[in-house]
């Protein structure tokens, strides 16, 4: 019944990106051809040649990109909309450039290049909302106890009744936990909410005579042996038997898995942007992001360093070692907003509220976060992204990796000029502890919606802790 479920799912979803995709099409039909925004009209084909072209190329396309990437899989277990949006701006960048090269190949100089790629920012923009409409549906009705999957926890142990907890504490997943399988001395009693029905000898009449969709194991690593055992019941009866390894205790994150060949390998801490596609998407948005902020902020820029010069002797730009993406040292550009200091003083003092050193136009500055501004042409070197972990000097991290667990974590990225601890408060002189915690939780979270969040976040709130 589920399986038939998921199927009609699938079929309804197709049926709704097919539409959006022809109203992007419409969209940007009408916006290319009937106005004058994107240039002067001039002749152009007409709306049945582009329809072919939507019938015999665009919509094959898009559904093959929708599948290769993932978005017809079951999404129960997704907390938000954002990591199935990054998968939607994948599929609009990997489906423009496809049709481009379909253009080419098939020698059409006279399609509109610029409506194609005016259909794939409105199917990006209307494809989200299309997929947060049908999640936020979805998660409604299991709420109300409706398309639920059945699932038999065997185990008995902390780890079992740890799952069995947060199943029922997040209904929107649409899962109810059907019984436990344990030792014979808790059958009978509930622990978490959850009734223990039977021993682990019960499994293969329980499979028999009741219809469970999902069967987990949780079971201690002194019953491994057990394993293959448990996992062979399940498939007698057509079931995927699923584990929970007790050893992830250990793991302080997500873990991943890949494969050496039939070998599987868990990587204990899964890091988005080791993926070259979120490397590649980031890139590109640091790219242009830079580039559009250096042009719009170059009159604050010539202004502050013409104030600089005026009113203190020494360098406009301040330059400092910080230590970056891999632990690589790097060059980190600011405006000065202090006098000129001794280079070892400057190592390893923090910047106060009240600090001595600063100039008068540095103080202003740096309660504007204008002296940070240069650190712009930092993200065109490709030394740091627009938004990340801040960069810390050598001397605090050769410190703080000695004495702070996991602070080395946050060199996986590349630091930013703005990031997720920033935007809740940690800058400057605050706890370092509450920083990492969450430079940590950027890392392994982080998607593309994450970041224009920070970025909007950092644009309207100001920090108390700029000084």
């Amino acid at each position: 019944m589920i399986k038939e479920n998921q199927r009609l799912l699938n079929i309804i979803l197709v049926l709704l990106d097919v539409l959006v995709v022809m109203l992007s099409l419409i969209c940007s039909f009408w916006l290319r051809f009937d106005t004058t925004i994107f240039g002067p009209i001039g002749g152009h084909l007409g709306f049945f040649s582009y329809l072919l072209f939507f019938v015999f190329a665009v919509i094959p396309t898009y559904i093959i990109l929708y599948f290769a990437f993932g978005l017809y899989k079951p999404r129960r277990t997704y907390k938000n909309i954002f990591s199935e949006a990054t998968q939607i701006i994948k599929v609009n960048i990997v489906a423009f450039f496809v049709l481009v090269s379909i253009l080419f190949i098939i020698n059409q100089p006279n399609f509109s290049r610029i409506m194609l790629f005016l259909m794939a920012i409105i199917g990006t923009f209307l494809g989200i909302i299309e997929r947060f409409v049908v999640r936020s549906f979805l998660r409604k009705i299991r709420i109300n106890n409706r398309n639920l999957k059945h699932i038999l926890i065997v185990g008995d142990n902390e780890l079992a009744f740890e799952f069995a907890r947060k199943i029922k504490a997040n209904p929107y997943l649409g899962f109810s936990v059907s019984g436990v399988l344990g030792r014979s001395e808790h059958i009978g009693n509930e622990i978490a909410g959850t009734k223990v029905i039977g021993g682990f000898k019960d499994l293969d009449n329980l499979l028999e005579n009741h219809d469970f969709d999902r069967v987990v194991l949780a079971i201690p690593l002194k019953y491994y042996y057990k394993i293959n055992e448990l996992v062979e019941s399940c498939e007698k009866v057509g079931i995927k038997a699923e584990i929970i390894p007790d050893y992830i205790r250990y793991f302080p994150a997500q873990p991943s898995v890949d494969m050496i060949e039939d070998i599987p390998i868990i990587n204990i801490r899964y890091v988005p942007l080791d993926d070259d596609f979120n490397k590649f998407l980031k890139y590109c948005s640091d790219y242009l992001i830079s580039i559009i902020a250096i042009i719009i902020t170059s009159p604050i820029m010539i202004v502050t360093a013409i104030a600089i010069k005026l009113t203190s002797r020494g360098p406009i730009i301040f330059k400092q070692e910080r230590i970056g993406h891999h632990g690589k040292p790097f060059m980190m550009y600011k405006f000065r907003s202090m006098r000129v200091q001794d280079p070892g003083e400057e190592k390893s003092e923090w910047t106060t509220k009240d600090d001595p050193r600063k100039t008068r136009v540095g103080n202003f500055i740096r309660k504007t976060s204008i002296d940070e501004l240069p650190q712009f042409f930092n993200v065109l070197k490709g030394d740091m992204s627009v938004v990340g972990p801040r960069p810390e000097r050598p001397y605090f991290v050769d410190q703080f990796k000695k004495t702070i667990p996991k602070y080395m974590v946050k060199h996986q990225v590349r630091p930013g000029i703005t990031g997720w601890a920033q935007i809740h408060g940690c800058r400057g002189d605050t706890s370092i502890h509450k920083r990492i915690e969450y430079d940590i939780e950027y890392v392994e979270n982080w998607h593309m919606g994450l970041d224009l969040a920070i970025m909007i976040k950092t644009a309207l709130k100001k920090n108390p802790n700029a000084y």
